[in-house]
C-alpha cells in the first residue's frame, strides 16, 4: 500500500490525460481493462500509449517506446496499478523498472488477485516512488465490470428501458417500434458496443425478433461482437429467429433437457446450457456463469418482467432510461413488473447519476439503493 499524497495540478491534468486515452480502448480491450499511460519529463509528456486489445501490448509499453530515452528520469501516469505477472505479455512494472522512470502515479491498485498491490511493490523495492489513488473514482467507473468480476465473480449489470414520459413500453396490441428517435437508438448501440454480452428473453425474441448485433458504431468493425444471451426455460425460440442467423456468438439458458427441443437451435451455432434451480431460471447463477467466462460488463435488454426481475433480486448495478417526450396512456404496457409493492415504504429507491438529452429524448442512468423508497 502506498501512503497518503497530495496530488498537484499537473498529477491531475496528466492523469485526466491518462483516462482520455484509456477510454479509447472502450470497445476493444475486453476482457482486458481499460488502462492508459502518460510519461512526463520535467514538464513535458514525452510518451503516451493505451491499451487497445486483450494479447497486445498494454499502454505502459506503448508509451515508453514512444519515449525511448526520455522515459529515464520521467514520471509515469496510469490509470490502472502495472502488472506484475506474466500473462500474454511481459509485466509492465518490470519494464518500467527496466525504462528507469523516477515516479508512478496510479489511479488505483489492480483488483486482480494476480496484482492487488505487487506491481507497486515492484516499483518501490527498485527505489521507484510511487502513489495511488489519484482520481480513482473516475478510473473505477471506466473499468466497473473488470473491477466487478475480480471482486465478486460476476460482470457489472446494466439494465436499458425505453419508454414514453408516463412510463409506457408498448402499446396494449404489444406494438413497441419506435417509442424513442433515431438519436437514441444510436445511443443504445454504442452501449451494446461497450457490452461484453447482451441478455434478452425469450418472450422479447418472439415478441419483437431483435438481432441484438451493434450497428451503424464508428470503430468497431473490426471488434467482436458481444455475446448473445437468451433466458429461454423451455426452449421455445424458433431457429429461424434473427439472432440465429449471423451476427456473433449466441447461449440459450434454459431448464429444458429435451434435446429434441435444443439441437434445432444448436444447429444454428447456438450454445444451448441447461440450468435450473428450484424450477425456476436462477439469475445469479447466469450471472455466476457469465463471470466464469470473463465477461466484464452485462447489458439487460429485456421485457418488463424479465428487467423487473432482474432488479427484484438485486443483481442491476445501473439503469439506462431512454424517455421519449409523449404519452401512450394507462391501457399500455408498464416498464416493469415488480409485484409484492403494496406500501410505500416498499418503493425502490433509485439515485441519479446523469441525465442528458439524446435528440429529441432525455437519457436518465440511475442506480438502485439500499434504501427505503
Amino acid at each position: 500500500m502506498t501512503a497518503a499524497h497530495v496530488f498537484s495540478p499537473e498529477d491531475h491534468r496528466h492523469m485526466a490525460r491518462a483516462l482520455q486515452l484509456a477510454e479509447r480502448g472502450l470497445w476493444t480491450t475486453r476482457p482486458n481493462p481499460r488502462v492508459g499511460c502518460v510519461l512526463v519529463s520535467q514538464g513535458r509528456v514525452v510518451g503516451e500509449g493505451w491499451h487497445l486489445r486483450a494479447g497486445e501490448p498494454h499502454a505502459e509499453p506503448h508509451a515508453l517506446r514512444q519515449a525511448g530515452e526520455r522515459a529515464r528520469g520521467a514520471t509515469a501516469y496510469v490509470t490502472l496499478e502495472p502488472c506484475s505477472h506474466h500473462g500474454r505479455t511481459p509485466p509492465c512494472a518490470e519494464a518500467l523498472v527496466q525504462a528507469g522512470v523516477s515516479r508512478v502515479v496510479v489511479a488505483m491498485e489492480d483488483p486482480n488477485p494476480q496484482v492487488a498491490g505487487r506491481g507497486l511493490q515492484r516499483l518501490q523495492a527498485a527505489g521507484i516512488q510511487t502513489a495511488s489513488g489519484l482520481m480513482q473514482e473516475q478510473a473505477r467507473r471506466l473499468n466497473a465490470g473488470f473491477c466487478r468480476r475480480m471482486t465478486s465473480g460476476m460482470p457489472y449489470v446494466r439494465v436499458k428501458l425505453a419508454a414514453s414520459l408516463d412510463g409506457r413500453t408498448a402499446m396494449a396490441s404489444g406494438e413497441s417500434r419506435w417509442i424513442t428517435g433515431a438519436e437514441s437508438r444510436a445511443d443504445v448501440h454504442r452501449l451494446r458496443a461497450r457490452s461484453c454480452a447482451v441478455i434478452t428473453g425469450a418472450g422479447t425474441v418472439l415478441a419483437d425478433d431483435p438481432a441484438l448485433t451493434v450497428r451503424d458504431v464508428a470503430g468497431t468493425e473490426q471488434v467482436p461482437p458481444p455475446l448473445r444471451v437468451v433466458l429461454d426455460s423451455g426452449l421455445r425460440i424458433s431457429p429461424e429467429a434473427q439472432m440465429l442467423q449471423g451476427g456473433g456468438p449466441v447461449v440459450i439458458y434454459t431448464a429444458s433437457r429435451d434435446p429434441a427441443r435444443a439441437e434445432p437451435l444448436i444447429r444454428r451455432g447456438a450454445r444451448v446450457e441447461s440450468i435450473v434451480r428450484e424450477g425456476r431460471m436462477p439469475l445469479r447463477r447466469v450471472l455466476e456463469l457469465l463471470g466464469s467466462s470473463q465477461i466484464n460488463e452485462v447489458l439487460v435488454e429485456a421485457g418488463p418482467t424479465l428487467a423487473g426481475a432482474f432488479i427484484a433480486e438485486g443483481l442491476v448495478d445501473e439503469l439506462w432510461l431512454y424517455q421519449a417526450m409523449h404519452l401512450m396512456g394507462d391501457a399500455a404496457r408498464p416498464l416493469l413488473r415488480l409485484p409484492g409493492l403494496d406500501r410505500m415504504e416498499q418503493r425502490r429507491a433509485l439515485r441519479l447519476l446523469d441525465v442528458r438529452a439524446i435528440g429529441d429524448d432525455m437519457r436518465l442512468i440511475l442506480r438502485p439503493t439500499t434504501e427505503a423508497g
